[in-house]
């Protein structure tokens, strides 16, 4: 080796030995020093080019010698150069080995740190799950897999594995974060199978699948338009933009109602003179301006009206407007339910009246069933006609018919008919059905022939003519046949006789008996002008042969050719019921049902669809109007809810049984296969909270759409600014939506983004936060609060919510300002004057419908803090259906509970209850049950520590939450004096409850801890101490409760117990009986009396403290000498008094309970007021038979404390019942009543220690005579008579 190169190879040695400790730091940085060395190296070791060095000239004589020279030692020299090119790259070689050998020699100990991962079977820590969704958009299936080594997944439809280069964009493989994806682009109906996920590694195998169905909405591409929707017909060009805004949506309308269908549109240009070109579909049928729509277009603006909604009127409703770049669509269902019958129970209106078969005097008129769901079945159908120009209805058919169509005859030709149908059933007759549209009686077959030449002129020619035969007698008819075959009836059909003669012609018909030969004439009184008629007057299995003859004035022609045997039968009857029904969800508000078609349709008319909450066996229809399609979608369901569905299909005989029902369903918005819907979508609001020049703490909000499920963790990355590189904060994923972020450099600048995950996967980063500086906070002011939220949105009113500032300033927060402006403008007002102490505030005072903004800033005592981040915006709007917590006694415990009842849940909802805002957790003082929508908080042992305000939120909704403050009941109680350690007097655990009792009684009661065998107690009433025997029953039992029942409450009525005092407020009370007496209450029913006639409506129990109103033609109606008003226990009542024709009319009784009036009306006119008349007129001989001989005293003064007695002596034959009344009421005997009756003659009242509180006014006392009706037997016309006598009490006191 020459010495250059060896000098140099030692050189490199020595550096190489120089540069050891480089190579221990990272496999990354050893190897760039590696290459660095070895490129050095090979410069170093590089030899330069030999240059042959320029010899002295010799002489001739030794260039020869020189020659051999210059030969043998260039030989030399190229072996020299050869054999140290092979000592440089060997070189090279060798050094490289040698770095890489103490590379791996550096690696190995740190590799002996790690565990030995332990070999396991593939395992599907998150399954896949199964999606529905529509077609054209995109799905994703997930699922996360562990195992040791890494498993190997790959996808399979259908058991056939999933190759995306054999489907390019089709489908996508991810495998992200360790969650393994499968992302399906623009699904079609073929795309609907079993997808699975099969994992592999050496240890085993392990398969999850899932199911995906691709629905097509509304049928579309089965046919060339979606079913029920518009088809497109013929091009309307339009030089127009336009652009359809605000919409009108799924819309409900009544029977009778109007309704109005609009849609708002930017139109480019906007001319007033040239409007866009609207044309308006229901289903699949064009509409046009009519009496029942009415339609207008411009300003921007395109209405629809239907001023009187039909059934008819159901479908769904597209809106299409021509544009210049063809047309602007849209479309929504109308339902229309059925109008409120006349008699209870009555079915609903048919629907769909329909004219066919047009004749001179006969058509043919069929009609739609309606739904039944509730109500009796339909045992059949009125038809009834009006001609054209008048007003009154003629019925078509005697008796009902079965079948929804009608054959009419008998109509005068020429003339214009309108139709409608009426449904019946075993409790009464429906509405009219809409009426049909008007149509001619006109003779559709002729025998003249009408010839046009040029266009110009008309050649009527008869066949006779052409035949060149004159015909007088006509031929018989052809082709007799039947073309209607019921039940009911059949309709025979024939050709008539050609040529058939100038004289107009009509037809006999006549019938016999299976083969017989004796022929009998069916239409004896109806002379028949057209080749059609039904016959009904035929037996039950039987068959019948029928043929016709034509006549005409100069004679009758020969029998026409018999029929075959016909015999009355339904051909088809009603459908099979339909087959398996499958509900899935849809939105938040509907659902979507299909089902199997019926496997025997019998000329399908559609399909009804019912649905039943849960629990309620109460079934409602979905549609009004069959339905022609085996899916629908079922709209106006309550979020939360949980429903099933059953099908009914639909033809002329009637409706099919019922199909089996679905499975129950829970109402929520579907989880579309779409992947912004799967996973969440992106985080937001990053915003800085504090920093100490080393780490930042930071906060963010939450994901707007979690994608169905919770939220389990967040990620962070961080980049400084100016950056592209983004690096992770920390392996370990935020679990809550704040975060610290250690080991950052001071004086940088940083930004950060967030991604949330659920079981699905994680989704999309956040926007990069603007750049925060990491340097230390020092100011004496607070940091800003953070996570500003709204619970119990209100018209009026938001509870804001917000997290305190996490750096505090130089001292602690002592309070809040709240600031508030309207969405979009920056103008901020302070809500609080004063600084709040807690971290909540009810803003009230708020616009209806108008959206708001709010910050928070913290105080302390250095001063006002920075102002937190803008919230989202809010509107002041209540939640459709928002209920607020109820507070209640628990009946059998005598606790006291808070209930909710949210308006809508999800299934991942959870109820959360707090006291002032801070969630309970554990305690023993209340007690927590949820079920369902509905959520109740027990408090365990009620103490002063108690009070608070308590509320509850539900989470995964809309904010669905409510509060309830019992800081102010705390407050008057306490004012009273109740607490135990105020007085030391007995500790109570409730305070003084109250409850409705059977008769209008009234139970209070309150419930002490502790009671012992020797308490002592007194219910005071109005200053005054009660005892049981004066009206009242009081007691006392082992579950400490002390009881009180009072049969008649006065106004302002305080209870007290020692010092303890409650206050019952009367008009409760009373409008709590008015509310069950009002629900409860009966028709009003005729009654008559000696006096006249009584209206009288029975009831749970009535008083006259009871708001209670009468009314006759919608006047007031005020008590009398002429009309007189009472009631009992369980009646009000109105007494007429010698009723004249001037009291018929309409009376209405209403009786309100401070909320809603409940309302009864009868109607005594007409015929019902003369058979009013005729009762009173045959009930006047009743008074004869009995009488009180020796009456009542007009008035009676008695003092206080002092008993009643009150005796008469009666007379009746036969013997009469003695009834007693006081104030109305029926008195019973008891203790302190005694009521008794000897002999048949002498009555007596003694009524125990009168009070002067139990008479307020004057006490009226009536004695009642009855007879019942077994009694009554010699008069079947009467009623149970009666005879009055009165008698007044007034109270004096004493001294």
């Amino acid at each position: 080796m020459p010495a250059k190169g060896v000098t140099l190879y030692r050189q490199e040695q020595t550096q190489h030995q120089s540069s050891k400790h480089v190579v221990q730091h990272s496999r990354k940085s050893s190897s760039q020093v590696v290459k660095k060395k070895q490129v050095q190296a090979s410069e170093a070791m590089a030899e330069q080019t030999y240059t042959v060095p320029t010899f002295r000239e010799r002489a001739p004589e030794g260039m020869q010698e020189y020659q051999r020279m210059a030969t043998h030692f260039g030989r030399d020299l190229v072996q020299l150069q050869q054999e140290l090119h092979r000592m440089k790259v060997a070189t090279k070689e060798q050094v490289k080995n040698i770095e890489i050998t103490r590379e791996v020699k550096g690696i190995m100990p740190l590799r002996k740190d790690y565990p030995v991962e332990v070999p396991k079977a593939p395992d599907f820590l998150i399954s896949l799950r199964a999606h529905t969704v529509w077609e054209k958009t995109p799905v994703k299936l997930f699922c996360t897999v562990s195992g040791q080594p890494n498993p190997i997944v790959k996808w399979y439809r259908n058991n056939v594995a999933i190759e995306p280069l054999n489907a390019p964009g089709k489908y996508k493989i991810e495998n992200k974060y360790g969650v393994h994806s499968l992302i399906i682009s623009r699904c079609a109906v073929t795309d609907s199978g079993v997808y699975s996920a099969v994992a592999t590694n050496p240890h085993g195998k392990a398969t999850s699948k899932a199911t995906v169905c691709v629905r097509r909405p509304l049928g579309g591409g089965e046919l060339s338009h979606l079913p029920g929707q518009a088809p497109l017909l013929g091009i309307h060009p339009s030089k127009l933009e336009v652009t359809l805004l605000e919409s009108f949506g799924v819309t409900f309308g009544t029977e009778g109602e109007s309704v109005h269908l609009v849609a708002n549109m930017v139109v480019v240009p906007d001319l007033p003179n040239l409007p866009p070109e609207a044309m308006w579909y229901r289903d699949d049928t064009l509409l046009m301006p009519s009496r029942w729509a009415e339609m207008s277009i411009g300003g921007g603006v395109a209405k629809l009206t239907l001023p009187h909604l039909n059934k008819d009127d159901e479908g769904l409703y597209t809106l299409r407007i021509w544009t210049k770049d063809g047309t602007a669509e849209h479309s929504a269902y109308l339902f229309v339910k059925d109008a409120t019958p006349t008699v209870a129970g009555a079915p609903g209106a048919p629907m769909d009246v329909k004219v066919s078969d047009v004749n001179a005097d006969y058509i043919l008129v069929s009609w739609k069933p309606p739904n039944t769901t509730h109500e009796a079945p339909i045992t059949g159908y009125f038809v009834d006609r009006r001609k054209s120009g008048t007003k009154d209805w003629v019925q078509c058919n005697d008796s009902p018919v079965k079948v929804c169509k009608l054959p009419v005859h008998g109509l005068s030709e020429g003339a214009s008919y309108h139709f409608r149908v009426r449904a019946v059933n075993k409790d009464g007759i429906s509405l009219p059905s809409r009426m049909s549209s008007g149509v001619t009686a006109a003779e559709v077959e002729s025998d003249v022939e009408v010839i046009k030449i040029e266009g110009k002129y008309d050649i009527a020619i008869r066949q006779e003519e052409l035949q060149g035969v004159y015909v007088t007698i006509p031929g018989p008819p052809t082709n007799v046949h039947a073309t209607e075959i019921n039940k009911t009836y059949i309709v025979l059909s024939w050709t008539p006789p050609s040529p058939r003669g100038r004289a107009p012609v009509w037809y006999l018909i006549e019938k016999c008996v299976g083969d017989s030969h004796v022929w009998q004439r069916v239409n004896t009184a109806v002379k028949l002008r057209s080749p059609r008629y039904p016959v009904y007057d035929t037996e039950d299995k039987k068959s019948y042969r029928f043929r016709v003859i034509t006549v005409n004035k100069y004679g009758s022609s020969e029998p026409s050719e018999p029929t075959a045997p016909i015999q009355k039968v339904d051909p088809y009857g009603v459908p099979s019921a339909p087959g398996q029904v499958i509900a899935s969800r849809n939105t938040k508000t509907s659902a979507f049902v299909q089902w199997e078609a019926p496997k025997h349709a019998n000329n399908l008319m559609g399909y009804y669809v019912d649905a039943c909450l849960v629990g309620s066996k109460k079934w409602f229809p979905c549609n009004h109007r069959p339905y022609k399609h085996t899916r629908f979608v079922v709209h106006g369901l309550v979020p939360g809810d949980t429903y099933v569905f059953r099908v009914q299909a639909v033809n002329a005989y009637g409706l099919s049984e019922e199909s089996q029902e679905s499975a129950p369903l829970f109402i929520d918005a579907a989880l579309f296969g779409a992947v912004e819907y799967a996973t969440p979508s992106a985080p937001y609001g990053i915003s800085l909270l504090n920093c100490n020049g080393s780490s930042m703490t930071l906060a963010w909000k939450r994901p707007k759409n979690t994608g169905g499920s919770k939220i389990t963790s967040y990620y962070l990355d961080k980049r400084e600014a100016g950056s592209v590189d983004w690096k992770e904060v920390s392996p370990n994923p935020a679990v809550h939506r704040t975060f610290t972020v250690e080991n950052l450099t001071s004086g940088v600048f940083y930004e950060f983004k967030v991604q949330a995950a659920n079981l699905a996967g994680v989704g999309l980063p956040s926007e990069p936060s603007k750049a925060f500086a990491c340097e230390a906070w020092t100011m004496a002011e607070p940091g800003p609060a953070h996570d500003i939220s709204f619970w119990e949105v209100r018209d009026t009113s938001v509870l804001v919510q917000w997290k305190p500032p996490v750096y505090s300033g130089d001292c602690p927060i002592t309070g809040y300002f709240v600031d508030m402006a309207k969405k979009g403008s920056s103008d901020f007002a302070a809500v609080n004057a004063e600084p709040i102490g807690h971290c909540y505030l009810k803003v009230a005072g708020l616009e209806t419908g108008a959206s708001y903004v709010f910050r928070v800033r913290a105080v302390n005592a250095k001063g006002v803090g920075k102002a937190s981040d803008v919230s989202d915006p809010v509107c002041a709007k209540a939640l459709p259906g928002t209920k607020e917590i109820a507070c209640g006694v628990d009946e059998e415990t005598g606790d006291i509970f808070l209930n909710f009842e949210a308006c809508e849940v999800s299934e991942t909802s959870k109820f959360t209850w707090s006291k002032s805002y801070k969630e309970i957790t554990e305690s023993s003082r209340v007690s927590i049950t949820s079920s369902g929508r509905h959520s109740k908080l027990t408090f365990v042992n009620t103490e002063k520590e108690d009070l608070g305000v308590y509320s509850v939120a539900v989470t995964d909704t809309d904010g669905v939450s409510s509060s309830y403050s019992v800081n102010e009941e705390g407050q008057r109680l306490a004012a009273c004096g109740l607490f135990m350690n105020v007085f030391g007097l007995v500790p109570l655990k409730t305070e003084l409850n109250y409850e409705i009792l059977e008769k209008g009684h009234v139970r209070f009661w309150v419930q002490a801890l502790k009671l012992s065998s020797s308490v002592n107690y007194r219910f005071i009433v109005n200053d005054k101490a009660i005892t049981s025997a004066e009206g009242y029953k009081i007691s006392h039992d082992v579950e400490r409760l002390l009881h009180c029942f009072h049969r008649n409450i006065m106004q302002h009525s305080c209870f007290q117990h020692k010092k303890k005092c409650f206050l019952i407020m009367f008009e409760d009370i009373i409008n709590a009986i008015a509310s069950i007496a009002g629900s409860s209450a009966s028709d009003l029913v005729l009654q008559c009396t000696p006096e006249g006639i009584r209206l009288q409506c029975y009831m749970k129990y009535y008083t006259e403290e009871m708001k209670t109103s009468w009314f006759h033609r919608e006047s007031k109606i005020s008590s009398s000498e002429k009309m007189r008003i009472g009631g009992t226990s369980e009646m009000a009542w109105m007494q007429i008094c010698e009723p004249t024709d001037k009291e018929k009319g309409h009376y209405t009784i209403e009786i309100h309970d401070g909320k809603k009036s409940h309302s009864r009306t009868f109607d005594l006119s007409g015929q019902v007021g003369y058979s009013v008349q005729m009762c009173y007129m045959n009930y006047l001989p009743s008074v004869d038979r009995g009488r009180v001989v020796g009456g009542l005293p007009d008035v009676v003064t008695i003092m206080e404390k002092k008993s009643l007695s009150l005796t008469c002596t009666v007379w009746g034959d036969p013997n009469p019942e003695v009834t007693w009344f006081k104030n109305e009421q029926e008195v019973v005997s008891d203790d302190r009543f005694k009521v008794t009756f000897e002999g048949g003659k002498f009555a007596s009242l003694t009524i125990n220690s009168m009070y002067i509180h139990e008479i307020p006014h004057p006490t009226k006392i009536l004695l009642l005579l009855s007879w019942p009706p077994t009694q009554c037997k010699d008069w079947p016309s009467l009623t149970p008579a009666c005879y009055r006598c009165e008698s007044r009490v007034h109270r004096e006191f004493s001294h």
